[in-house]
């Protein structure tokens, strides 16, 4: 397979471009830095507005509402790219998630989107109250194509889990910006599940609202065939004391299929005592797929806690295989446990089993695993250490 891990020199992170205004940002060649991975072409479709377009809706419940994009509450949040600017204007309708205030939420909040036509815009707005605790999870719509954001407020010491699980047909566009402003000793755990889509592209971000907190950034992908799935990171270290971990793990096979990660990290003069990482792992199966891994770390300040960052690229190990192998498990289904086991690290970090369990049940049929014939030969590797 093609590997590329790319350290890139010192970059000026910011500012960056941040607006509501679609003309503050130019088409998109493809030449430039932020696209030079990116099939631009496929993405035509949702950088220029067409009210042909329709809008993502979700059910209501007791946290989640939809509303006019005209009677939704304002947010700061301003969009870093033109189809998220495209997408943040055509919007006509807001889902918007509500925790208060000391509210505790045991069971996951569930956002299923749904699509109204073949492209559709979506905003989805989060706002979790101080000393608040939820998990939410947005289950997007991969039968259709769909460009927007993911909004989220974490509140002062408020402890957020969310998670986002794109699994459908290889074949759909998607484009989404997903910020987060994460409060005084506030938690935020986003996780992102990337199994489906033709084209997908999706920019996580966070920034501190104040010292203390602490974002864990996650995704797990799996790319098969002519897929392209691009995840491209920003964590603004703008607050002293906060801390950040970002690990993503990804598994690729089948010629064309191509995954990008970039994960940039920036630590602003101010942000004394900060303690953050980032961690980047592709797992190639055959020889077909290519991985581009760029991890950026820039420091305006040396007095830190902690910093750092890897990237790795690399295939199967071969004493996993034999292991497994030497006790009766076919090469076949040895390999689709070790892909298994490559993501229980990631997954494992999501609080519901359920949630968890249905992902893990994902990959699984993605590779061609039942969960019965992984129980079975789980059982019959403990029979044989047993006995």
């Amino acid at each position: 397979g093609r590997v590329t891990v790319l350290e890139a020199p010192p970059l000026d992170l910011a500012p960056r471009v941040a607006s509501a205004a679609i003309d503050d940002f130019a088409v998109p060649t493809g030449r430039e830095e932020e696209w030079r991975f990116a099939p631009v072409a496929e993405l035509a479709g949702f950088m220029n507005p067409d009210p042909a377009v329709g809008d993502l809706l979700a059910d209501s419940s007791a946290h989640v509402r939809v509303v006019p994009a005209d009677r939704a509450e304002a947010s700061s949040w301003l969009p870093t790219d033109r189809p998220s600017a495209v997408a943040r204007a055509g919007v006509r309708t807001v889902i918007e998630v509500r925790v208060a205030a000391d509210e505790v939420v045991a069971e996951p909040i569930v956002v299923n989107l749904t699509g109204s036509a073949a492209a559709n815009y979506g905003h989805v707005d989060v706002r979790v109250g101080r000393h608040a605790k939820a998990t939410v999870v947005v289950v997007h719509d991969a039968t259709v194509d769909a460009s927007g954001s993911i909004v989220t407020q974490v509140g002062d010491g408020a402890d957020l889990t969310m998670l986002s699980i794109i699994d459908g047909p290889p074949e759909h566009v998607h484009l989404w910006q997903w910020h987060a402003d994460v409060g005084r000793d506030a938690r935020f755990v986003g996780s992102v599940v990337t199994l489906g889509g033709r084209v997908v592209r999706i920019m996580p971000s966070v920034s501190y609202l104040a010292p203390g907190g602490s974002a864990e950034l996650l995704g797990a992908f799996l790319a098969d065939g002519p897929q392209y799935l691009e995840h491209r990171i920003f964590v603004n270290h703008e607050q002293p004391h906060c801390s950040s971990n970002v690990v993503y793990k990804g598994a690729l096979s089948g010629e064309g299929a191509h995954t990008v990660w970039i994960g940039d990290v920036l630590v602003r003069r101010e942000a004394v005592g900060i303690d953050t990482y980032e961690l980047n792992r592709n797992l190639l199966l055959d020889d077909g797929p290519r991985a581009d891994s760029v991890p950026n770390l820039e420091l305006e300040t040396g007095d830190v806690a902690s910093a750092g960052h890897a990237s790795a690229t690399g295939r199967f190990d071969d004493e996993q295989l034999f292991y497994l192998q030497s006790r009766g498990i076919t090469e076949t289904l040895a390999r689709q446990l070790v892909v298994r086991g490559f993501f229980v690290d990631v997954l494992g970090r999501i609080p519901s089993t359920q949630w968890r369990d249905l992902v893990l049940d994902r990959i699984s049929n993605r590779l061609g695993m039942t969960a019965s014939a992984v129980d079975d030969e789980v059982g019959a590797l403990d029979d044989g250490m047993g006995a």
